[in-house]
């Protein structure tokens, strides 16, 4: 269900942009001045002000399907707050930003960011006009400025026609990095806007869920964005002591560090590739004194009753990892061990792409209820995260 606009949309988003950027663009280039004031026993003190406030920004901010919820949440709590325009869809926000475009690059739930330009032209030809093209170019170099870009490549409809061959010829040439099809690090998407036309240009060389950290993969490892959405379903406490069976090549242990510390944080795996992988990711994130890992079955542990009062899982579903009778065994057994290292009061975030499986194994057993259920679309895969309560 399309999810109503949270104002309506407008064609003159691109034209609000540039009229609150008018305003403040000539005192934000002014340096702002110190002034020398005087305490009560007479001393001199310098007191700085405080920088001018930037010009918002229309930036569009993309999670995966099925996590739009989980973005929107989490940009809502910035300290300075996007101000949301227009929902396109579901998981699709344009904001209004007066911060560093850096700080949308660590939203951890975001796939994608764009810087969002408007080109009041009628045809993308136009934007090989001297004064559109130096626009185009200064909008460049501001993201070369955040980040660095080794190639680029462009996004359009018709992306092959003559306008576009020749706009990638000079973007080539002013640019001075090579033009990459398929794996072109600086994004460009060109396509129809309220006035004219976008240029919506990535923040990043790679998506947001390229997380810097991952040193090592593993083959179908847990998208980063999936399980910072797990992470807040699951809520946080630093007094939690927290499981990950089958923890793979740790995306959930750290990406549940990444909000803090909690009493205990330790995952286990029976594969030794995977456990050495989260070892090396671990450490790359700077996280090794806070995990524990050890090799183990997560069907058969040799762990304490009541030890655990959150576990958060990517359940293997039968395509890299088992067959479907493979998991009619795992999907039990796992459940009634997990319910006897965990307290009574103790939740659960899973993942599984075997839908119906899951499901009948929840309903045939009283050690977990549910209590809620979302769907993501990952992979070409249509996986479902389940909250659980003993």
């Amino acid at each position: 269900m399309r999810r109503p606009n949270p104002r309506p949309p407008t064609p003159s988003v691109g034209k609000q942009v540039a009229r609150a950027g008018s305003k403040t663009s000539e005192s934000a280039d002014k340096p702002s001045k110190p002034r020398v004031v005087r305490t009560k026993s007479g001393a001199k003190k310098i007191v700085k002000k405080a920088p001018p406030r930037q010009a918002p920004q229309l930036f569009q901010l993309e999670a995966l399907p099925g996590l739009g919820t989980f973005l929107e949440a989490e940009f809502l709590k910035m300290r300075i707050r996007p101000q949301i325009v227009d929902v396109p869809d579901a998981d699709t926000f344009r904001v209004l930003y007066t911060g560093t475009p850096a700080d949308l690059t660590r939203l951890r739930n975001a796939q994608s960011a764009f810087w969002v330009e408007n080109f009041d032209v009628p045809r993308p030809k136009a934007l090989m006009g001297q004064q559109h093209l130096d626009h185009l170019l200064g909008l460049v170099n501001k993201m070369r400025g955040l980040e660095r870009f080794r190639s680029f490549r462009l996004s359009a409809a018709g992306a092959d026609s003559p306008t576009f061959t020749r706009l990638k010829a000079e973007l080539e040439d002013k640019l001075d990095i090579p033009y990459l099809e398929d794996k072109g690090e600086l994004l460009l998407k060109v396509v129809p806007g309220p006035d004219g036309w976008e240029v919506q240009v990535r923040l990043t060389p790679k998506p947001l869920s390229a997380r810097v950290w991952r040193v090592a993969n593993m083959e179908g490892g847990l998208n980063a964005t999936v399980a910072a959405a797990m992470v807040d379903l699951a809520g946080i406490s630093e007094k939690d002591r927290i499981f990950n069976p089958m923890c793979g090549s740790g995306t959930l242990l750290i990406e549940r560090r990444r909000l803090g510390k909690s009493a205990v944080l330790t995952g286990c795996d029976n594969d030794d590739y995977a456990l050495e992988c989260a070892r090396q990711n671990v450490g790359a994130a700077g996280y090794t004194p806070d995990v524990t890992l050890f090799k183990g079955d997560a069907t058969a542990l040799e762990l304490r009753d009541n030890s655990f009062d959150l576990v958060l899982v990517d359940l293997p579903w039968g395509d890299d990892i088992g067959t479907a009778a493979d998991l009619e065994r795992l999907y039990p057994v796992f459940l009634k061990e997990m319910a006897r290292v965990c307290t009574r009061s103790a939740r659960m975030v899973v993942l599984t792409h075997a839908v119906k499986l899951f499901e009948e194994t929840l309903s045939n057993q009283f050690a977990w209820k549910f209590g809620s259920e979302h769907r993501v679309f990952h992979g070409g895969h249509h996986p479902r995260m389940y909250y659980l309560r003993r």
